[in-house]
Formats: C-alpha cells, structure tokens, sequence
C-alpha cells in the first residue's frame, strides 16, 4: 500500500511497512566533492520514497560490528549520500501534528549512515506516536577534513553543513507528513551528538529544534584540537576533487592513524573545525551556545562505563587489564576515569553552562547492561534501548547474555522516557528507571 504527501518540495509517495508509513532516501541536498551542499530543487513530478539512503562512502569496522552485530552493516554507499528517511505511525489522524524527532548517526564522523537496522526508529515510532527523520550525511574526508587554514578550494565541515540543510528541509516540509513544526527535537549518538551541540552555536539553531538529546557526546575531546587537523590535512593535501574515490578512500585510513598520534583526541580524528563556516571561532563557541541556550531544551549524558568499548583500542592499558587478579581492578579504574574526562565531567558542565544561559537541562546516565557482559553499560548500550527489533540485534555483542524479552522491557522504559521529552511533557526534578536510567533536572 501507498500513500501520497504534498509537501512544499513537491509530491512524495510514502509505503506502509507493517506499523509504520516509510518514505526512504528522500533528496535533501546535492553537492560537488570538497563543496558545501546545495539544496535540492522542488520537483513537480512524485517521487517513491521507498530505497534505504546510501551511506557515505565508508570501511567496515570490524570491531564496530562485533560489538553491533551484522545489523550495523550500512549497506550500499555513494559519494551522493545527502537523502533522509521519514518513520510515521500508522494511526495519524486527518490534520492531527505530533512531534519529531531528527536523528542523526555516530560512528566518529568515519562509519554509519542513517538507514541501518540497528538504528531503525519503527519501535520508537510506533510506541511512542513521534516522527522520526533519520539523516545521512557525508563522512571521512569527504565531509569532515577540510583546510584549518581555509583555503576555500579546501572547506571545513561539509558533513555538519549537510546535517544543517537536512534540518531545515525537516522545518519546511515536515508538517505535509503529520509533524508538529513547534514540537521538533534533534538527536543524537557520539559524534551524531556532537554535531548536534555544533548546530546549537548557529543563531538560526533553534528555528531549526526546540529541544536536543544528546547521548554520549564525546565532549571531553572537543578542545584544542587545530594542531591535529592541522597534521590530518598536511597528509591528505594532495587528494582532490578528481581524485578517484578509491584512491581518495585508500588515504584514508593514513590519515585517521596520524591522528592516533594526539593522544585521545585521535580516537575521534575527523570532526567540526572551529573559525570555518559555519561555526564560530573556539574562544568564542561557549558564548555562541549561551545565545541560543534561552530556546532550546537539552536532555543530555551519557552510559555508565562509555569507555569499556576502548580499552582494546589502547594497547598499553589492553595488555595490562588482562594481567590476573589486578586487571579487572584496573579495568573498571580505567574505565570510571577515562569516562568522567570524556564524557561525564563535561557532559554535567555543558548542561550547567546551559541552564546558566537561561535554558533548560536534564543530565542523565544509563546503566542497563547485559546480564555478565564484558563490555557492561559500555558507548552504543543506549542504541538498542531506543531503535532495531530482536533481528538487527541478534548478532551484537554488547547485548550476549541477555534475552530479547529484557532488552525489551528496559528499552521500552527509555523510549518513554525519550518520547517524553520530544512531546514536551515535564519530567521533573528527577527520575529513576533502576538498573536502567536516571535523570535529575540540572
């Protein structure tokens, strides 16, 4: 079964999938290499939304897909990435707006894409009665490697400046699919986060959302981090726009290993570049997100031991946690530490910073863990909580030991939770799911 929708960028055919309406790979923007996005022009004739988006151009991460299983797969890739997806619910009522929510997919700004079945936001849809827009954007050097310096044949943020385009194709268009344009929240997972609190320094930003979710942004990694962009390009300066993509996506992984060489901050070696369009210079990025604080309400944390997924990625910390009887002490040492200085301390100061602003927060840790896992309540537990069904998950590593009937149960309660928020509803001062999730006002 089809169903046709009039939006403003011209008539999209959308198919009924169980219980949810899907309209897939819709076209928000085009773009030349190395060049920002171009909104895509309104079309007259309709267009059937029912192909998954590509994924940027990527290389599949073994170690990603041990933890994620088979379902994190992003599938087909293109250079030509910038398509969204659109989830409805089944029962929307003639007239009827009911919030959306606007995804956008971590990976370190090197892997993901918005269509994978371990992010297919049906259950959140369906449960909760929301709109989910997935979003694909550019990645790598395609998208997050531009000049420091700003040579303009060379520009910085090409992936954030998609995400942008993609949002404001979102504010257009969404209220012809049942959205409710007052009610609409980005978020995100680890750098897809990270983007979104980057968007959140635009004066424009909350025109775009009223409210944010932030899950597991890597903030404590964000400083100072000129030197290392600096090198990363030095290394991929002789790549252009008539460079062959293979070519261009053999590079690659030279360029993310010279970002090995700074420390933590290359466990994430692409990302936004301060004093290049569109963000702010870094002396002045908390100042930006003051002025858009008063607008824009944040729901922000992270997992209760984010960092247990990189131990193995640290092979001085991974030989030693292996020793007997002080490797597990030194472990969950590791782990507690490393995720306070990359997630948790800043995590509570970009809320605090927020609220003092005049905007609301909520900061909130999730706990659940698969019954005797290794990896515990390590970065991507939160993702099942939220998205995919027993199929996509089958295979993930992070969730062995646990039966599907309790993943369910505890995420059923985060959806809630996430629903809650997106709907405008108050969660209060505080609130405990035990085992599962706590929140406090900040």
């Amino acid at each position: 079964m089809i169903l046709d929708f009039t939006p403003p960028c011209g008539p999209i055919t959308a198919v009924v999938d169980d219980d949810v309406i899907r309209a897939r790979g819709i076209r928000y923007a085009t773009a030349s290499r190395f060049a920002a996005p171009v909104p895509v022009a309104d079309h007259i004739e309709p267009f059937l939304a029912e192909t998954p988006a590509p994924a940027s151009p990527q290389f599949p991460s073994p170690a990603l897909t041990e933890v994620l299983g088979a379902g994190a797969n992003p599938g087909v890739q293109d250079e030509d990435c910038q398509r969204l997806s659109i989830t409805m619910p089944m029962d929307l009522l003639p007239g009827e707006h009911v919030p959306v929510m606007v995804w956008i997919h971590g990976g370190s700004y090197l892997t993901g894409c918005g269509d994978i079945a371990v992010m297919d936001p049906r259950p959140l849809v369906a449960e909760q009665r929301v709109i989910v827009v997935t979003v694909t954007y550019r990645l790598g050097i395609l998208g997050f490697l531009g000049d420091p310096d700003g040579d303009p044949d060379r520009p910085a943020n090409l992936g954030l400046l998609d995400i942008i385009t993609a949002l404001r194709w979102v504010r257009r268009n969404i209220a012809a699919f049942g959205g409710d344009t007052g009610r609409i929240t980005a978020f995100g997972q680890s750098a897809g986060a990270d983007a979104i609190a980057h968007v959140m320094t635009l004066p424009e930003a909350p025109e775009l959302f009223s409210r944010a979710i932030l899950q597991s942004a890597p903030f404590g990694i964000r400083h100072h981090r000129l030197e290392m962009s600096r090198a990363l390009f030095e290394a991929a300066r002789s790549l252009s726009p008539e460079t062959p993509l293979a070519e261009l996506m053999a590079r690659q992984p030279e360029v993310v290993e010279v970002g090995r060489g700074f420390g933590l901050r290359g466990g994430m070696a692409f990302g936004c570049q301060y004093g290049l369009d569109p963000l702010p210079a870094e002396e002045d990025i908390e100042a930006a997100w003051d002025s858009t604080a008063p607008n824009i309400e944040v729901l922000v944390g992270h997992t209760a031991e984010e960092t247990r997924l990189f131990i193995a990625a640290l092979p001085k910390l991974a030989r030693a946690v292996t020793t007997p009887v002080m490797g597990p002490l030194l472990a969950k040492a590791a782990t507690n530490a490393l995720t306070r200085r990359v997630y948790g301390k800043e995590s509570r100061s970009f809320a605090r910073r927020h609220v003092a602003a005049g905007g609301r927060a909520h900061h909130y840790v999730i706990s659940w863990s698969a019954p005797g896992n290794p990896l515990g309540s390590a970065h991507t537990i939160d993702l099942p909580l939220l998205f995919g069904d027993q199929q996509a998950w089958v295979t993930a590593g992070i969730l062995t030991g646990a039966t599907w009937s309790e993943i369910e149960a505890a995420a059923r309660r985060v959806r809630r939770v996430w629903g809650a928020f997106a709907r405008g509803d108050d969660l209060g001062e505080d609130g405990e799911l035990p085992g599962i999730l706590s929140y406090t006002r900040v």
